[in-house]
């Protein structure tokens, strides 16, 4: 596999080998000693799968107690993929990556704890695929508004307005968020 350091640092793009011939493909998703000689030598202990439509836009979430690291990728579809520092010490505090991640390219992207998360879906459909180092602790999960024009992420939506929850329309900006010391 080829590990990529990003522009935010932690946040690793991932292009498995990928072994393929007219039958099919096949990838290695995860293998703790790869991962680990790569720098995410991580323990994972749920995995999530997520379907959305195009134009749906999940984040940015993270967990301020019990934070999560997590493997992302997609496996049909197509998202644009972000992760923004939310590490108030970090020289990158309120900095962003953002990649596109499909079921095309095979790309995965590790975001380790102290980020926010979130995407948006380029495709018809898209399915998500999280790898999480904690469990979900809903009491401890906390949103920043997609559109911080602190953050300024430049999400490819070509002018159509992103699909929300309730929750990620009611986002704080990070200047309001309690984020990591």
């Amino acid at each position: 596999m080829i590990v990529t350091d990003t522009a935010l640092p932690g946040v690793k793009l991932i292009e498995p080998k990928v072994f393929g011939d007219d039958r099919g493909f096949f990838l290695e998703s995860w293998n703790a000693r790869a991962f680990a000689e790569a720098g995410i030598d991580e323990r994972f202990v749920q995995d999530n799968h997520s379907r959305s439509a195009r134009n749906v836009l999940r984040g940015l979430h993270y967990q301020i107690v019990e934070p999560q690291g997590k493997l992302v990728r997609v496996v049909d579809g197509a998202v644009f993929d972000v992760a923004v520092d939310v590490r108030r010490s970090s020289p990158h505090f309120g900095k962003w990556v953002g990649y596109e991640l499909s079921a095309a390219n095979k790309r995965m992207l590790w975001v380790p704890p102290g980020f926010a998360h979130g995407f948006v879906v380029l495709s018809d459909t898209a399915d998500f695929l999280y790898k999480c180092t904690t469990l979900y602790a809903p009491a401890h999960e906390r949103s920043i508004a997609w559109n911080d024009p602190a953050i300024g992420i430049d999400w490819p939506l070509d002018g159509a307005t992103p699909l929300l929850s309730g929750k990620d329309a009611a986002a704080v900006t990070l200047a309001e968020a309690e984020v990591f010391a």
